[in-house]
């Protein structure tokens, strides 16, 4: 394929990847993988703000998955598999000019596989797409040299775009299964991701109290029936526990199945693992501005997960996050916090602040062989269940191998279960 205007290449076997310039900013569409649909939109206007011409893709057939066993081996995580074939799919789909488009995606510099994924994808695309840029969205400083630059207003409004998603995903699910008039959840979300996707343009975004009281007012406001339906927490690998793509529309089956989803927030990530490069600093017993940076970070996030609980207490019409420290508290009960690969000490947390809190119906999301969470979420299930004897924990694991009537009838015998019970 022919390049125009852009400089790559190879030596010594090694790949070299396109970087992406300044310029390319107004030639090129930037490709994002589809993670947390509420969240996404909202980040990605805030980049859109600053020049950025992104698109979120939401495709998820087969060919998705096809693609990504062509460019990835079997054993590799199921999420980079996913990953990279949503993006080689899209660049094959005829819709995008390869030669006008960038791909963008997350690191979070963790011992796992999801390290590797950008280097896999570069891979990917030097046989097929060479002049293809990809662009990594990164706080750790891994590739410096093409990433997303993030200077501190894009920072703030990162922010609060995670926290106005997660209002929106924890409001969404306590509203959808119980709606009398079928669509008026979807309606309200859309007309808040609208309202709110314009407030970030024009940087009308920074009143959090005000904002959240009339989103929770609006929510409010959605006819619904006084059905008790069951509780099912889903907590897990971030990406197959977010993404419909990975976990098969997970949310959307149990409401079908008649449960309420409880999804733990995306800020809970984000804090802890702003809190285990301070817990590293007390551990190994040093301290430098990485360590200093995250505390100070921690506790601004912190205050603002607090500031969001107690608004959703006082209108006291729905159930507010678990606070983080209370999720530190419950994983002091089971595992180390310094158990941190992947999801780590976090996964044991959210299980047991669940099942506390009577949400004892429990979907641990993994994909297969990942072993951060058969070891953290398998391995400590049965110190939950002993705590908590109620508790109902099913793990399931997400493949290319593993099809999805198998993945939901293990749920319906869960369910099935609890509605017996």
């Amino acid at each position: 394929m022919e390049n125009k205007g852009c400089n790559f290449e190879k030596s010594a076997g090694r790949i070299s990847s396109v970087k992406f310039t300044e310029e390319m900013k107004k030639t090129h569409t930037i490709l994002v993988p589809d993670m947390l649909p509420i969240h996404f939109e909202l980040i990605l206007s805030v980049f859109r703000q600053y020049g950025y011409k992104l698109e979120l893709l939401k495709t998820s057939t087969k060919s998705v998955v096809d693609e990504g066993l062509k460019n990835v081996h079997n054993d590799t995580c199921y999420p980079a598999l996913l990953v990279i074939g949503q993006f080689i799919e899209a660049l094959k789909s005829g819709k995008y000019d390869p030669d006008k488009t960038a791909l963008m995606i997350t690191q979070t510099g963790g011992g796992c596989r999801a390290s590797n994924y950008i280097h896999l994808l570069r891979k990917s695309l030097s046989t097929q797409f060479p002049q293809v840029p990809v662009i990594s969205l990164n706080f750790s400083g891994l590739e410096k040299g093409s990433s997303m630059p993030l200077s501190i207003p894009v920072v703030l409004k990162l922010i609060f775009a995670v926290l106005y998603g997660d209002m929106l995903m924890l409001l969404y699910n306590q509203c959808k299964p119980y709606e009398i008039n079928k669509g008026e959840t979807d309606t309200v979300l859309n007309n808040w991701e609208k309202k709110l996707n314009e407030n970030i343009a024009k940087n009308r975004f920074f009143s959090l109290s005000k904002t959240y009281k009339a989103i929770l007012d609006d929510f409010a406001k959605i006819k619904r029936s006084a059905e008790k339906k069951p509780r099912v927490g889903i907590v897990g690998e971030i990406y197959v526990k977010y993404s419909p793509l990975a976990n098969n529309h997970l949310e959307n089956f149990l409401i079908s199945e008649g449960c309420e989803p409880v999804v733990p927030g995306l800020l809970d990530f984000v804090l802890y693992c702003a809190i285990n490069t301070v817990n590293d600093g007390k551990l190994y017993d040093f301290r430098n501005l990485s360590t200093i940076a995250n505390k100070i970070g921690y506790d601004i996030l912190y205050s603002k997960q607090k500031q969001m609980i107690k608004i959703i207490k006082q209108h006291g019409v729905f159930e507010p996050p678990h606070d983080f420290e209370h999720l530190r508290h419950e994983a002091d009960r089971f595992i180390h916090q310094g158990v941190k690969m992947g999801e780590g000490w976090l996964i044991t947390a959210e299980m047991s602040a669940l099942a506390q809190t009577g949400t004892e119906n429990i979907i641990c999301t993994q994909p297969f062989g990942c072993l951060p969470n058969h070891i953290v979420a398998k391995g400590s299930s049965r110190a939950i269940k002993d705590a908590y004897p109620d508790a109902n924990i099913v793990a399931i694991d997400y493949d290319p191998g593993a099809t999805k009537v198998n993945q939901e009838n293990r749920i319906k015998l869960m369910l099935a279960n609890v509605k017996k019970k």
